[in-house]
């Protein structure tokens, strides 16, 4: 057994020494692609594959990125440490993806991330968390783009000067060993890993308040993270549930929870965090291990202290066994964004995305020192943009990042690690990368020329990715030069809403969208030419509630503002006609919308006038568009 562990190592390329097999050229070598060394070992099958992207880590930030970039056309293969995408938001860990709906709900972000909430609330009325792992696996495995490879772990980078050439990674569950060369990298893993190997700069730890200003920041650096936590759920039954806690569980008494407050049972608690002054990465295996003793110590003490009778008909149906990590490695970018620029509410001129979360930092001991306040939290008075800049690493000129990894301070990441920030990073690289290989640009001639950056933007406006005071300028949208008129509309909501180049509510006084009252026949809107115009693309932007939270929670008390399943303001059934010189030259019937951004593709057709006609609504009175473009 022992020769056999040597061979198996030194095949995988991962011991000391040579290979012990001829490496094989393709999947075809030899039957399913494994080498027999003896009749009582086998090795790892080798795989080769080549891509445009690669992007490492399945989290909410990869998986934006991935479908990002593929849908814009690139070849993608997506890599995944764990069986399920998500990461955080799975039903591994079940934290709910939180963002800039914590400084106002009008701030919900849009996008990729909008299409996949909405997604979620239709398609899982049970509110299982499972139904969001499904959620994610069917929209990356059905985009045909994407190359999915599950419980994989990248663990080796080639590197030649300033690029990436490829990665190795393994899957233990099938015993492959990938070889993947890719144009473009991003690094969406959290911990920063895919930099860490190639030799890219990076950050850990917390600064001093005098590196760069800060006031939130230490005496003196150290190399102090947040901590991991584990979640659970419980749930109440028509009798009483008693619970015996394992002897490893913590002890806990009441003057644990002075700082630490257990409000309700069904789902707990951010705090019960631990590793903070440990090696976040290294010593993982031991966190988790603590995690699970406080854990069930606390449901130990909740149960059975006494002082909690009212959880006596609870009880424990899931416990978390993946900690869910705030903060390791931030590689270092182009730009290091700190605490006054999310305080000022900087605007970037290479801004791509956006947070609103508050300063929100941990007590690096958690729930080793229970007489400190687990958490410090700054709000916002604002949202503030993020850069390119500080999307990209500074070492290669092609690797990108998104998610808690990302270039800023230890504050900084206080606030841009949530997941919904970090999944709209996620989408802002996944069409940068496209962008980057399209035009034969590096990230940092993008993010530092201004034509190449203004075309970016208004390509990820146009696929619905909020930016902070950017308006539609795009010259190819012939909907711009329209003429527009409508079957009515309200005082707040004008028809010509649908041209003004804003898609949504930006807190200025006017609404920004097309409203008018459903009649027998519908609302319509028409927009016409005084010179015909070839169209083959329509594009409507409707409303979503977005000035309310929507995101699955196993925490009861999240969905009490909440309208699961599709939206009522949303246009539901709709008709287009487009005409020329008064004959119909294409007509699209539309029923059982929900979709915030939808559209319509078609071979083009010369038209001078296109009308919509909104027939149905998930439940509003009023008809209500946001924008029309037409290409």
């Amino acid at each position: 057994m022992k020769n056999n562990r040597r061979t198996f190592i030194k095949a995988m390329g991962l011991g000391s020494g040579a290979l012990m097999i001829n490496p094989l050229n393709s999947l075809n070598d030899r039957e399913n692609g494994i080498v027999e060394i003896d009749k009582d070992v086998t090795v790892f099958a080798r795989r080769q594959i080549e891509t445009e992207i690669l992007i490492a880590g399945g989290g909410m930030s990869g998986v934006c990125a991935a479908l990002a970039a593929a849908r814009n056309g690139n070849k993608v293969v997506l890599i995944q440490n764990r069986s399920r995408l998500g990461g955080n938001a799975s039903s591994e860990i079940r934290m709910h993806i939180c963002g800039a709906t914590a400084l106002n709900q009008v701030w919900r972000e849009t996008g990729i991330l909008e299409e996949l909430m909405l997604t979620e609330s239709v398609t899982n009325p049970q509110v299982s968390h499972e139904m969001l792992d499904y959620v994610l696996y069917d929209k990356v495995f059905s985009e045909k783009n994407i190359t999915l490879l599950l419980d994989t772990i990248v663990f080796d980078v080639q590197t030649v000067e300033r690029e990436i050439l490829s990665v190795k990674a393994i899957c233990s569950q099938t015993e492959e060993l990938y070889d993947v060369s890719a144009k473009c990298f991003a690094d969406c893993t959290g911990d920063g890993t895919l930099a860490a190997l190639a030799g890219a700069e990076f950050m850990s730890g917390r600064e001093a308040r005098e590196k760069w200003g800060e006031s939130l920041g230490q005496d003196k650096p150290d190399d102090i993270t947040m901590g991991n936590s584990l979640l659970f759920q419980a749930r109440k039954h028509d009798k009483v549930m008693p619970f015996i806690a394992p002897s490893w569980a913590r002890k806990y008494t009441a003057a644990d929870f002075v700082h630490r407050k257990i409000n309700s049972y069904e789902y707990g608690y951010w705090w019960l965090e631990l590793g903070g002054v440990d090696n976040i990465i290294n010593d993982g295996q031991r966190i988790r291990n603590d995690l699970m003793a406080v854990v069930f110590g606390v449901w130990d003490y909740i149960k059975n202290s006494g002082d909690h009778p009212g959880s006596a008909n609870w009880a424990l149906s899931w416990f978390g066994m993946i900690p869910g990590k705030r903060e390791s490695r931030r590689i270092t970018g182009d730009y290091i964004i700190i605490q006054k620029d999310i305080l000022a509410a900087n605007l970037f001129d290479d801004r791509v995305a956006y947070g609103g979360w508050p300063l929100d930092d941990h007590l690096p001991r958690g729930m080793d020192d229970t007489s400190e306040s687990p958490f410090r939290s700054i709000p916002l008075r604002a949202p503030y943009s993020i850069p390119l800049r500080s999307l990209y690493s500074k070492s290669f000129d092609n690797l990108f990042m998104a998610g808690r990894n990302i270039s800023g301070s230890h504050v900084a990441l206080s606030s841009t690690r949530v997941m919904a920030t970090c999944a709209t990073q996620g989408q802002a690289i996944g069409t940068a990368m496209n962008y980057c290989l399209k035009e034969s640009v590096t990230p940092s001639a993008l993010s530092s020329d201004k034509t190449h950056l203004q075309r970016l933007q208004q390509i990820l406006l146009r696929q619905d990715q909020a930016l902070l005071g950017i308006q539609n300028e795009d010259d190819k949208d012939m909907a711009r030069s329209a003429q527009i008129k409508a079957s009515g509309e309200t005082s707040n909501g004008p028809a010509s809403s649908v041209i003004d180049g804003y898609n949504r509510n930006v807190l200025d006084g006017r609404s920004h969208q097309w409203q008018a009252d459903m009649k027998d026949n519908g609302a319509w809107i028409e927009l016409s030419w005084i010179k015909s115009q070839k169209i083959g693309i329509i594009e409507l932007t409707f409303d979503t509630g977005l000035n309310r939270f929507l995101r699955l929670s196993p925490e009861l008390s999240v969905f009490q503002d909440q309208i699961r399943g599709p939206q009522p303001e949303t246009v539901s059934d709709y008709k287009i006609e487009v005409k020329y010189k008064g004959s119909l030259v294409f007509e699209k019937q539309c029923t059982g919308n929900f979709l915030r951004k939808v559209v319509h593709t078609f071979p083009d057709v010369e038209a001078d006038s296109i009308r919509i006609t909104v027939q149905k609504t998930n439940g509003d009175e009023l008809a209500r568009i946001f924008e029309v473009r037409c290409y």
